[in-house]
This record gives C-alpha cells, structure tokens and sequence, in this order.
C-alpha cells in the first residue's frame, strides 16, 4: 500500500497529486464562471425584461432539470459537430476536437450557474425594500445602490447556498472524466487498472475528496463570518 501511493517507481503519489491540481483548477474556473453566468441570469430573472426572464427561468430549469453528465456530453460532442461545421464552411475538411479542458469548465460552470442564479436571486429578494427607498432618497443612483446597498447584502445572504454551490462543484469535475480529462477521479481508475487494487485506490480519490470539501467549507465558514460582522444575530 505504501509503495503504490509514494512517490517511487510503482508509486501513483506523484498522478494523485497532480490529479488532484487539475480537480481543484477545473473547480475553481467553473465556479468563477458560475457566479458570472447565475448574476446574469438572477438579474434577468428580477428585471422588468419579459424577455429576459423568459430566457433565464428556461436556462435555470432546464441545466438543474437534466443530469450534469448530460450536460457535459452535449456540450463535448455537440462542441466538436460545431465547431467541425464551421470550419466546413471556411473551406477545411475533417473533424475538429475540442480540448477537453475547456470543454469541462464550461460544461460544469454552466451547470454551478444555474444554481447559483437561484441563490443570488434569493439574496438579493432577502435585502429589505426600505433600504433601497431608503438610498434613493439619500439621491443614490441606480448603480451607486446596487454597488453599496444591494450587492454586499445580497452576497451576505447568498454566502451559505453558494457555500453549497462550490461543494456540488468540486463534486461534479469528478464527471469530466469521461471525455478523458486527466483530474483525480480518472488518475483513481487508471491507477486501479493498472495495479488491480479498485479499493485503495478509489478510496484514496474519496479521501482527497473529503480532505479538499472540508478545507473548502471552513474558508466558507470563515467567509460568512466576515460577512455578518457588525450584524445583531437574533437571541436563541
């Protein structure tokens, strides 16, 4: 068991490691761009745009109501038929792949946007009317209540659900293995086919898991906490 998770010659110590990276930086850049595409479409969704709403209710309902792996499909398959038509029209032959990398941040962000809209949007209905009356009577403009008003509260609010968020995040980058993405989850099964050892292996994957949910959680923790200072918590 040691010598298959160091970092010798029969180790995978060094592929876990480095599997592990890839996770975190595929978890990362989805949720960042996540956060980007779920205000979007919370702000649609809170706008007077008939339009706009309609489009982000079908995003939102639509990305939760299918399984993240279907999403990743179609985006990877669906990408490569694209992207192989376009170049078709500029006059090149032959298939055209997609690098994988990308591929799945986009697959996985787009799935964290859709749930991260619903929860900035809660946030942002949970800040109390009055205190943008209250701004505008102050001579606030739209932008100047939305930057010092709305913004830092609704983040405040959202913190928790966007705390769960990322957890379903890091969660769902174990789904981009199967267009061949080299992150934790297919080092675990490459290792196991290779040393006939599923158990140790796959248990490992979970452990890292485990160890990067955890760390995560109390940076969200810590993060909510900074959020509410100088709030009056209600008496228990």
């Amino acid at each position: 068991m040691i010598d298959l998770l160091g970092f010798g010659a029969r180790g995978w110590g060094l592929q876990l490691l480095q599997g592990m990276g890839m996770t975190l930086l595929v978890a990362v850049s989805a949720y960042l761009w996540g956060l980007g595409l779920g205000g979007a479409a919370a702000a649609l969704k809170l706008s007077g745009h008939r339009g706009g709403r309609v489009a982000a209710d079908a995003y939102t309902t639509i990305v939760r109501g299918v399984p993240s792996l279907l999403v990743i499909y179609l985006l990877f398959f669906g990408g490569n038929s694209a992207a192989t038509w376009v170049v078709s029209l500029l006059g090149f032959n032959g298939p055209v792949e997609l690098s994988a990398l990308p591929v799945g941040i986009l697959a996985v962000g787009t799935v964290s946007g859709a749930y991260s809209a619903e929860v900035l949007r809660g946030g942002a209905l949970a800040v109390p009317h009055g205190q943008v009356e209250a701004a505008k009577a102050l001579g606030m403009n739209r932008w100047l209540t939305f930057r010092r008003v709305m913004l830092p509260q609704t983040l405040r609010y959202a913190l928790p659900g966007l705390g769960n968020v990322w957890q379903l995040t890091l969660k769902d980058t174990s789904l981009v293995s199967v267009v061949a993405l080299v992150e934790l989850m297919r080092v675990a099964y490459l290792a196991q086919g290779a040393t006939r050892q599923p158990f140790l292996f796959f248990t490992t994957a979970g452990l890292l898991y485990l160890a990067m949910a955890g760390l995560s959680g109390r940076l969200f923790a810590r993060a909510e906490l900074w959020a509410g200072r100088g709030v009056r918590r209600a008496a228990r």
